[in-house]
């Protein structure tokens, strides 16, 4: 019997052993290499500008993006990065450690959740499901609002959970605990951190008819700690802000999710394959996970409804949105990996699965999928096909043919080789019937998609969708004079080169910080900026590829300088 097994199969096990070796295993891959990569546009650029701005300024109440007013998201996530960055430097690991860590912490509580609503089984495998979803540790390698929300949300939710199953001795101070993380939930993004709790929560007490709980939460109290942790912000900032209130409000809540004004638009049903996707190689048993959910809903005390409702309250309320974007999904992610965990596990010792048929088909698609990768640079004709199919496609078919392809043989050999294996080896696991040897083949894949996805992105893609490589030509080009300028926003050169860009053209999400005071020396539009590009002073500006014609065509002009390409974007000078 191996030593996973023994470990696995003992009902009870120190939680502090326990919760050390999932820190060790998932510290590694969520922590490593956190500052190889350079810092993505526009995402990571402006989480990382806005609390580098705030250190420079020593303003912790009003955040500014490229020095104008930026309000679409409370400070959360801005005063943890700006502490990050106050202790490692302003760098890409201290920018996106929070989010590491969050995402992190989150496969820890969901561990130690599942250990007190099910048993420590089941919180194991749990905690193994979720941190090895592909896409829920690839979105904690970056920096995004969503995952150090997920954070905040799980704690919530599960506090809930917990206080409704526990002893009148701890409930009170589980609900309390549950109003502070609703607190920093709203801290993180907006009023959905009481939204979505406060959904979830109604449609458990109205189909568990457990209406009587709502007499044992401590409202008082728990008010009192929700607005101790969310008001003092929120007043500071329309002090400081009189506009405040009407955007962030209005503009970044309500119209938000009820129109079009961020170009998000997706149909309905948009979630659906993205969950599928973000969940491999887990999500081939989440329909199963759900079927048997849903039969089991008034066991354990409820607590099987109350994380089947988690997830699909989430799910149709962004359904239900004008704006939809990947990472809204992922506070769904910590209640499926138990649902799943619950359902695997229930097999243990009568080794008669009922989940065969998603191992089949896990398993023939690897064996597709690794076939026709291994191969993929031997189909001549595929390359004159994706050229004709538009930019995408013509991308595409630069990477597989051309002076210098990036896929060939030799880099798609080994991978598409790796997925063959998974595939015979899933097959081999329903011959077997073992859960533990299912469990352990689908952890590894995860992981190796974890491992192998990063460095892909940075060696083949990385640069193209950045601004650091521009952002060093600057600095070693530009002198004290010199003014910079981009095409659009693009928040990382403001990181990387320390310094506020005037933005030509369309100013994109800072328009409304534009609109604040006067900003007529740092927004221009391209006319505008042709006369400056005109005179006598040094000009730099980034843009992309397909508009350095007009700078080639400037009636008059200096002829420009190229002195960076990434590939995307270029660095021009007029002298």
């Amino acid at each position: 019997m191996s030593p996973l097994y023994e470990h696995l199969n003992q009902p009870e096990g120190h939680w502090l052993r326990d919760s050390m070796l999932l820190l060790i295993l998932f510290g590694f891959l969520f922590l490593a290499g956190l500052g190889s990569a350079p810092l993505i546009d526009p995402d990571e650029g402006r989480y990382a500008e806005i609390p580098r701005e705030m250190l420079v300024r020593g303003d912790f109440v009003t955040p500014t993006l490229n020095y104008v007013k930026y309000f679409e998201k409370p400070p959360l996530l801005y005063w943890v990065n700006a502490g990050s960055m106050a202790l490692f430097g302003q760098n890409e690991f201290a920018a996106r450690l929070p989010s590491a860590l969050s995402g992190l912490f989150t496969v820890l509580l969901t561990y130690l959740a599942g250990r007190r609503l099910f048993s420590r089984r089941i919180a194991l495998i749990g905690a193994l499901i979720l941190g090895s979803c592909a896409a829920f540790l690839l979105q904690s390698r970056i920096i995004l609002t969503d995952m150090l929300l997920t954070l905040c949300l799980s704690a919530a939710l599960f506090s809930f959970l917990l206080a409704v199953r526990s002893s009148l001795r701890h409930r009170t101070n589980l609900y309390r605990l549950f109003f502070i993380c609703c607190g920093l939930a709203v801290l993180t993004k907006g009023l959905i951190g009481i939204v979505l709790p406060g959904g979830i929560i109604f449609w458990y007490l109205l189909l568990s008819r457990r209406w009587h709980l709502l007499k044992e939460i401590p409202w008082f109290s728990g008010m009192l700690l929700f607005s101790l942790v969310t008001v003092p912000w929120f007043l500071l900032v329309s002090q400081a802000n009189p506009e405040f209130p009407h955007f962030f409000f209005i503009r970044e809540h309500f119209q938000r999710y009820t129109s079009t004004i961020h170009r998000r638009s997706q149909p309905f049903w948009f979630f659906l394959p993205i969950l599928l996707l973000t969940m491999l190689p887990w999500s081939f048993f989440l329909p199963g996970s759900f079927t048997k959910a849903w039969q089991q809903r008034h066991n354990n005390r409820g607590t099987t409804l109350f994380l089947l409702l988690w997830p699909l309250v989430i799910i149709l309320f962004f359904s239900l949105s004008s704006s939809k974007l990947i990472p809204y999904i992922l506070p769904t992610f910590p209640p499926l990996a138990l649902l799943l965990a619950h359902r695997i596990t229930a097999h243990w010792h009568t080794r008669r699965p009922d989940y065969t048929t998603a191992q089949a088909t896990l398993a023939a698609l690897l064996l597709l999928l690794g076939a026709a990768l291994a191969i993929l640079p031997l189909l001549t004709w595929l390359p004159p096909l994706l050229h004709a199919s538009g930019q995408t496609g013509r991308d595409l078919a630069a990477m597989l043919s051309g002076p210098a392809p990036v896929l060939t043989l030799r880099q798609t050999l080994l991978p598409g080789s790796l997925l063959v294996i998974f595939g015979l080896l899933l097959l081999w696991s329903i011959r077997t019937r073992s859960t533990l040897l299912l469990i352990g083949l689908l952890c590894c894949f995860g992981i190796l998609l974890d491992l192998l996805l990063p460095w892909a992105f940075a060696h083949y893609g990385a640069e193209r969708l950045s601004s650091r490589s521009l952002a060093k030509a600057v600095i070693q080009h530009a002198g004290p004079d010199t003014l910079l300028a981009q095409s659009g926003p693009r928040q990382g050169m403001n990181f990387y080169t320390g310094k506020r860009l005037i933005t030509v053209g369309d100013a994109d999400e800072l328009t409304f910080g534009s609109s604040q005071g006067n900003q007529s020396g740092w927004f221009f539009s391209q006319e505008q900026f042709m006369e400056l590009w005109r005179s006598n002073r040094q000009v730099m500006i980034v843009i992309p590829r397909h508009e350095a014609s007009r700078y080639d065509a400037a009636p008059s002009g200096p002829s420009p300088r190229t002195l960076a390409d990434n590939g995307a974007l270029l660095l021009l000078s007029n002298r």
